[in-house]
């Protein structure tokens, strides 16, 4: 009773790369709640489902955020197996173990006399941005005061992310035949010393230790040119740039600006998390990994991804990221060790237990 491995198996099964898939996971994970006597509410935002499922009392809420949507895999990898102490499958430690996980807890602890409020949050649309599971949430009041969204940590607590600005550019040249290419203005060679110029911009030299070195950025798409025998004249290039959480977004985008003869365009802009590692809820989390594992000492870290968190920060929320042990995430062999799924879980029946009684 309470164990979370089967039931992360079964999640683990059911193909959520897609909206479909997505939504017969949360229709699942709703049902399994109700059968252990939780009261869910179901939402739907443009066809997309999600639950949110409460318990205990107090004045202040703890939010679990877990998504269920995961990035598409080959058809083995939506068959669970364990070996060697690893379950294997897509979705596995990204995030369908602290999914299993949240949702065991709090069936545990529906009948405990909690001090905080603790709501489940099981959303789709993480992979893909999360504008119609989380960021609809809160949109719609559905907030706390902190927010553990279960992504895989190995067992650390984030609690910084970059933020995200993802831009499209539109660079023109001038076409000439490809045997006097001198006569042209070759966009694509245009597009790539602008992207070797923007990583020399005052933004990209900035650091933010001790959690990060220096923003990231990455050439992640160009598109340029028809046939051999002729200079190409426009050239289309996408930049993902990850930057710090002390970096403004306007700023990055007028100094590139500034450098660029062309047009660019906001494909994504994310907000970054800029969590305290002194906030009372990430000390109180701290010791119960301590109490509950062999940690001596707890990983406190910032994350170059981006995740859910974001989306709470507007509305006063501290978000964390915290989750198990696993390994090769997005990745063909994408696993979680088992002992530390099962160890998250006494953290986190732990952490929500005992927080408010000294607080």
């Amino acid at each position: 009773m309470g164990d979370p491995i089967p039931l992360l198996e079964k999640l683990i099964e059911i193909d959520s790369s897609n909206k479909t898939g997505a939504n017969e996971a949360i229709d699942y994970c709703a049902e399994w709640l109700e059968n252990r006597g939780l009261t869910v509410k179901k939402i739907v935002n443009n066809g997309h489902h999600m639950l949110v499922c409460e318990i205990g009392q107090g004045k202040n809420t703890i939010v679990f955020n877990g998504h269920i949507d995961v990035i598409e895999a080959e058809d083995r990898q939506f068959k669970a197996y364990i070996n060697d102490g690893k379950m294997y499958g897509r979705g596995s430690v990204d995030m369908k173990a602290g999914v299993a996980t949240m949702m065991e807890t709090v069936a545990q602890l529906k009948n405990h006399n909690l001090k905080s409020k603790v709501m489940l949050q099981i959303v789709p649309d993480e992979e893909t941005g999360g504008s119609n599971g989380t960021k609809y949430l809160t949109e719609n009041g559905y907030l706390g005061d902190f927010i553990i969204c279960g992504e895989p940590t190995n067992m650390g607590i984030a609690i910084q992310s970059k933020g995200v600005l993802q831009l499209d550019f539109v660079i023109e040249g001038k076409p000439a035949h490809g045997s006097r290419p001198w006569e042209g203005d070759n966009a694509i060679t245009k597009a790539f010393y602008l992207y070797e110029e923007i990583l020399e911009l005052p933004f990209a030299e900035e650091t933010s230790p001790p959690m990060y070195d220096k923003p990231s950025i990455n050439l992640a798409k160009i598109h340029g040119g028809t046939v051999y025998n002729k200079v190409p004249e426009s050239c289309k290039m996408s930049l993902d740039i990850r930057y710090l959480p002390e970096q403004s977004p306007d700023e990055i985008f007028k100094q590139i600006q500034e450098i660029t003869e062309g047009t660019i365009s906001t494909h994504m802009r994310n907000r970054p998390v800029k969590t305290k590692e002194d906030n009372p809820f990430v000390q109180a989390l701290a010791e119960s990994i301590k109490n509950q594992t062999q940690f001596e000492r707890v990983n406190i870290f910032g994350q170059h991804g981006s995740n859910d968190g974001q989306f709470f920060t507007e509305y006063g929320g501290s978000a964390i990221e915290f989750g198990p042990i696993g390994h090769d995430w997005h990745g063909d062999e994408e696993m979680v060790y088992v002992d530390s799924v099962r160890e998250y879980q006494q953290v986190l029946k732990h952490f929500v237990s005992t927080y408010g009684n000294n607080h």
